[in-house]
């Protein structure tokens, strides 16, 4: 876990470890459950692979993910929330609130968009499969195969 040494305040400690919006995105992300790279890639576009692979290296150094590898091949490497890291759910919630509030985006335009709420979005409650629901392709551009595995993690 890394210790900020800035000026001592929890408030600026809380907001190095949260680093930049894309930390927030892959707890929300994690909520439901683990997910490899690729997922996250896909789910977290226009994310490059650099700024992923940085994001969750920094998060699993803090100590809010784990990085595991399953199976007999090496590549295959998951990542999950541990403890530390669901301290950051509330957060997540009040965020959705308070864009809510501002009049940032309702969880009907993402429904709307790209077929389904976001994970960590109350709304799901009602709808009991949306693990298995396909979703729309959301951009334009060459799109990322589900299956490549090309991504190498030192």
């Amino acid at each position: 876990m890394i210790r900020r040494d800035l000026d001592g305040c929890p408030i600026t400690a809380a907001l190095q470890l949260l680093g930049d919006k894309w930390t927030l995105l892959v707890v929300r992300e994690l909520v439901k459950g683990p997910k490899r790279t690729m997922e996250l890639l896909t789910d977290l576009y226009p994310i490059s692979s650099r700024t992923l692979l940085g994001r969750v290296r920094d998060m699993e150094k803090d100590g809010l993910i784990d990085r595991s590898t399953y199976g007999k091949n090496s590549r295959h490497i998951q990542y999950s929330l541990t403890e530390r890291g669901r301290l950051l759910l509330p957060l997540l919630e009040s965020l959705r609130q308070l864009g809510m509030v501002l009049e940032c985006n309702d969880c009907e335009d993402r429904m709307e968009r790209l077929g389904a709420y976001c994970l960590a979005c109350p709304r799901n409650e009602y709808q009991p499969n949306i693990e298995s629901r396909s979703m729309p392709d959301r951009r334009s551009g060459p799109s990322r195969s589900e299956t490549d595995d090309s991504i190498v993690l030192l």
